[in-house]
C-alpha cells in the first residue's frame, strides 16, 4: 500500500556512507508519495570522498533513481544543501533546477494551515559547525568509530539471544543537553525564525527527530537515514507527525 502525503522531509540520509539506510529508504520512498519532497541536507556524503572512505552501493543508486523520478511524476523536490553535501552550494548561485528538482541553500514553505516554515540543514546554526569544519570532520570519525563498535556488539549479543541496542543513540541522549547547553542549537535556530516572522523551523543535521514548541515557534527536525530512519511528513489535514519507517515496517511484516 502506497500512502499519499502534501509534504515529506527527510535529511541525512548520507548515501555513499557505508552506514546509510539505504534499503530501508528506498522502500520508504516506494511506499509513501507526496506533493512535495523536502531533500533537507547531508542526502550525498561528500565528506567520505574526502577521506577516501567512499561506499556507493546499488542500493544508493536506486534511491537517487527513486527522487528523480518523484520530480519526474511531477513531485515538486527541493535539495537543501548541508555540510556533507556542501559541494553542491556552488550549483545554487547557478540557480540550478532540473524538472521538477531545485537545489537550494534554504528554503520556505507555507503548510495547508498557512503556516510559514523556514527549511535549513541546521548547519550554520550549530555551534560545533561554526567553531570549524575540522571539528566537524573529527565528531564524524567518532561518530563512525561508535558505529563500528556497535555493530560488533550487537553481533555478540544476537548470538547471545539478545534484541539490538544502540550504542550510538545511547550516547547521543547522554550529551545531548550537555552540547545543547553549551551551542543551544535548538534555541538558536529558533530565535533566528522568531525574528524573522516565521512560524517555525523544518531542520535536520543533529540526527534527532523531534517535534515541540520552544518560545512560541514550532521546532521540527526529522531525523536521520543512519540509525532512526525517520522522516516528517504532513497530512492532508494539516497534520505534522514524525514517522519511523523501521518500526512500522517491522509491524507490517507481522
Amino acid at each position: 500500500m502506497t500512502l499519499k502525503y502534501k509534504t515529506i522531509c527527510i535529511s541525512d540520509t548520507h548515501l555513499g556512507s557505508k552506514d546509510a539506510q539505504a534499503d530501508l529508504l528506498n522502500n520508504f520512498l516506494k511506499h509513501n508519495t507526496a506533493e512535495n519532497l523536502f531533500l533537507i541536507g547531508d542526502i550525498i556524503d561528500g565528506w567520505k570522498i574526502q577521506q577516501n572512505k567512499w561506499r556507493w552501493k546499488q542500493s544508493h543508486s536506486n534511491c537517487i533513481r527513486r527522487i528523480l523520478g518523484a520530480g519526474k511524476h511531477g513531485c515538486k523536490v527541493v535539495y537543501i544543501t548541508g555540510n556533507h553535501d556542501e559541494f553542491l552550494r556552488p550549483f545554487v548561485a547557478h540557480n540550478f533546477e532540473s524538472g521538477n528538482i531545485k537545489i537550494v541553500n534554504q528554503w520556505e514553505y507555507t503548510d495547508i494551515n498557512g503556516k510559514r516554515w523556514l527549511l535549513t540543514h541546521g548547519d550554520m546554526f550549530d555551534g560545533i559547525a561554526r567553531l570549524g569544519k575540522w571539528i566537524g570532520i573529527l565528531g564524524d570519525k567518532a561518530y563512525d568509530a561508535v558505529l563500528w563498535i556497535n555493530t560488533r556488539f550487537n553481533y555478540i549479543r544476537h548470538k547471545l539471544g539478545f534484541g539490538y541496542w544502540s550504542l550510538s543513540k545511547y550516547l547521543k541522549k547522554k550529551v545531548k543537553k550537555a552540547i545543547g547547553f553549551v551551542f543551544e542549537f535548538e534555541k538558536t535556530i529558533t530565535d533566528y525564525c522568531k525574528k524573522r516572522g516565521y512560524d517555525g523551523v523544518i531542520c535536520g543535521h543533529i540526527h534527532t527527530p523531534e517535534i515541540k514548541d520552544i518560545d512560541g515557534i514550532t521546532y521540527m527536525n526529522d531525523g536521520d537515514w543512519v540509525e532512526t530512519c525517520s522522516a516528517l511528513v504532513e497530512h492532508y489535514d494539516g497534520r505534522w507527525k514524525i514517522v519511523y519507517w523501521t518500526e512500522i515496517k517491522d509491524a507490517d511484516s507481522k
